[in-house]
């Protein structure tokens, strides 16, 4: 049998050690998705009864290869909430063999730029063979939300991508088989909040129960969060932290109140990528153009914050 399916995802984490969060939104996934949630299989060949749903397990795996981190004579948890507290999809979206693109939309959301979102994921099996997933977190920023619906090229109004999980379908589970969480950061939208629309699209080619691609995914812990600080200045009661010139094209200069230990840069995809720090300067004259992360470690904690290259 070439998949197993019991019956009924840096960007790695980003840390605000010390940032002051409000949170816009949430979704924990611990009852079914409520009625304002969309959720549609634009699959080839799309299998109707396949579609995103809320783990449902009843029964316990009895064989080595469990669903979700089990293990043997378990039923699988979410990330966060417990048993069952998390949504699924899997490789059954299609018949046969062919392109999966199978959405779940949430309902309008509230954001402006400078917002975190983020989510965990994982891949469903715990086996040694890996048939690859991907996942893509899209947003829509039109007025009136266009459901995608003519198959699975079609994204509608979903033309901003936020995250991608293996986008190149590697195998060697890149798509990672624990609860992992993705993130990003809002930009573009402007300084006042408008409404937008969040789509999880399940997007495997070659993908389906006779495809060399496509296994089970789920997702749990959605959430919107936002600063309340200001987007060029972090600040604490032990120490601040001010990066100039923002935008930059060659160097970033650090002020900050404490020794700098360290400091790493990601892009918003979550790839971390090579600087060099002297004294209180980062050279990003090697980074193409775009926004990025950077995260400044003293003795008081790592402080992170946004800056574009030019």
């Amino acid at each position: 049998m070439k998949k197993l399916l019991l019956s009924l995802v840096t960007f790695a984490t980003i840390g605000f050690v010390n940032a002051q969060t409000t949170n816009v939104y949430s979704y924990g996934f611990d009852t079914a998705f409520a009625s304002d949630w969309v959720i549609t299989n634009q699959s080839a060949s799309a299998n109707a009864t396949s579609v995103w749903t809320k783990a449902a397990y009843t029964t316990a795996s009895t064989t080595t290869n469990s669903i979700f981190g089990s293990g043997v004579g378990g039923v699988p948890v979410g990330q966060a909430g417990g048993t069952n507290s998390f949504a699924l999809v899997n490789y059954t979206s299609t018949t046969g063999s062919g392109t999966i693109s199978n959405w779940l939309i949430t309902p309008v959301i509230s954001v402006k730029d400078g917002d975190v979102v983020s989510f965990y994921s994982r891949k469903g099996t715990d086996g040694t063979m890996d048939y690859p997933d991907r996942l893509e977190l899209r947003y829509s920023v039109a007025a009136t939300t266009v459901v995608p619906s003519t198959g699975p090229t079609d994204v509608g109004s979903f033309t901003n991508v936020g995250v991608t999980i293996n986008s190149a379908l590697a195998t060697g589970f890149v798509y990672p088989k624990t609860w992992t969480q993705y993130s990003f950061i809002i930009t573009g939208v402007g300084a006042t909040p408008i409404p937008v629309k969040f789509g999880f699209r399940y997007f495997v080619t070659n993908g389906g129960t006779t495809g060399a691609n496509s296994d089970i995914i789920g997702i749990d812990t959605f959430s919107v969060d936002r600063s309340t600080l200001a987007v060029s200045e972090v600040t604490s009661k032990k120490s601040s932290l001010l990066l100039f010139p923002n935008p930059t094209t060659d160097f970033i200069s650090l002020k900050t109140d404490s020794k700098i230990n360290s400091v790493s840069v990601v892009d918003l995809t979550g790839r971390k990528l090579d600087v060099k720090l002297d004294g209180d300067k980062v050279n990003v004259k090697s980074l193409p153009a775009g926004t990025y992360l950077i995260n400044v470690e003293t003795k008081d904690g790592i402080s992170t914050e946004k800056f574009i290259k030019k």
